[in-house]
């Protein structure tokens, strides 16, 4: 569980490079993707990672709001601000008690619906979900002219294994 918030952290960071030299226009454009821009989606990171599932996990709080919430507007705050937080994560898993990850993790849906769930694979969810958005806006770079990082898990396990960023 470790290693995918570890990954998470570095495919923020690699991916924020791109996106420091992305113009506003592309930054701000509705490229058909479910949160409609790269800005809609980077906001919904920060919802779904931050608000609601760091905050069901490590507060035991499942706030209500709408997976679409702008939470930050500027766009460089916004970059920075998701990879800060990811590392939030790597601090919650280093002091987890490892017996959790076999039981149920329990919390309200944004709807406010009582769930149970598996506690490790929710948290493996939390990850996954955001490499799939990361990919959503890894295609719309591309298909903008940008040329993007690898993100792939392999490549992050391959550059530590070289000491390489």
């Amino acid at each position: 569980m470790i290693l995918m918030a570890r990954y998470n952290s570095w495919a923020i960071q690699r991916l924020n490079l791109i996106l420091d030299q992305v113009i506003d226009e592309d930054f701000y454009r509705d490229n058909g993707l479910f949160f409609r821009s790269i800005f809609g989606t980077l906001n919904h990171l920060l919802v779904g990672e931050h608000a609601l599932w760091f905050s069901r996990f490590s507060l035991g709080h499942s706030p209500q709001m709408a997976l679409n919430s702008i939470i930050e507007q500027d766009r460089y705050a916004l970059t920075q601000t998701l990879l800060e937080k990811s590392y939030h994560w790597q601090d919650y898993l280093h002091k987890l008690d490892p017996t959790l990850l076999s039981g149920l993790f329990h919390y309200q849906t944004s709807t406010g619906q009582d769930i149970s769930v598996p506690f490790a694979s929710t948290l493996l969810h939390v990850f996954n979900h955001g490499t799939h958005h990361r990919g959503q806006i890894t295609a719309a770079l591309t298909a903008m002219g940008y040329e993007c990082p690898e993100l792939d898990l392999i490549f992050m396990l391959r550059n530590e294994q070289f000491g390489q960023p």
